[in-house]
């Protein structure tokens, strides 16, 4: 995978689970977490990453 498709999946991520802190916590925060380890296997970690803690948040709203 390359870096700008591992960049793609960073924001979109990020996007989706900042979205999901609003509207439908539950599943927009577990796709953000998808979305964020499969941007896990490009070189482009630290934005994937940030990715899978706003989904993680998303989720702990979402239960709360």
């Amino acid at each position: 995978m390359t870096d700008t498709i591992g960049k793609y999946l960073g924001w979109i991520g990020i996007i989706v689970g900042v979205i999901g802190f609003f509207w439908m916590p539950i599943s927009l925060g577990i796709a953000a977490v998808v979305i964020g380890i499969i941007g896990l296997f490009s070189p482009e970690r630290t934005i994937n990453i940030v990715a899978i803690i706003v989904g993680v948040l998303a989720l702990v709203i979402g239960l709360v």
